[in-house]
């Protein structure tokens, strides 16, 4: 799996989330796993108010790209972790504490990971979707391929 090839829905999350600086975007891909949608876009927001925008960006970038809604919501308001659900894919924007929680790459270990470089305060363009080095947690591997864990 690499960033190109992954549908454009989910590659409209990933940049709207990076639009509104959420950190350590990763994307699973369930497709192989049996379960019950095809993609997690899972991300971290530092504040309730941006766990809330990067669900409205999300929301915006999709129906202004595809002209696509979420089938349901789940916790945007007043909780620290939020669910968009758009039915092949679905995107998950927790609080750090909430991630590390429910710890959803672990649970779904067995699907292939693709993360998402955070960009550098003050860096141009918008992470992996415009050429950014795609560095995983505890190593390096090939921009824009999958990590196995």
């Amino acid at each position: 799996m690499n960033y190109n090839s992954l549908p454009e829905g989910v590659r409209l999350a990933v940049e709207a989330a990076q639009n509104k600086k959420a950190a350590a975007i990763s994307v699973l891909d369930l497709s192989g796993v049996g379960a019950f949608t095809s993609y997690f876009v899972i991300c971290t927001g530092f504040s309730m108010p941006q766990v809330q925008a990067i669900c409205t960006e999300v929301e915006e970038q999709l129906y202004k790209g595809l002209k696509r809604a979420p089938e349901h919501r789940e916790g945007r308001s007043s909780s620290e972790w939020a669910l968009l659900d758009f039915g092949s894919f679905i995107v998950h924007v927790f609080s750090e504490q909430a991630r590390r929680y429910y710890d959803l790459e672990r649970l779904w270990r067995s699907a292939a990971k693709l993360e998402i470089p955070d960009e550098p305060e003050g860096a141009p363009g918008h992470g992996i979707a415009h050429g950014t080095r795609n560095v995983a947690m505890g190593g390096s591997h090939v921009p824009g391929e999958a990590v196995s864990k």
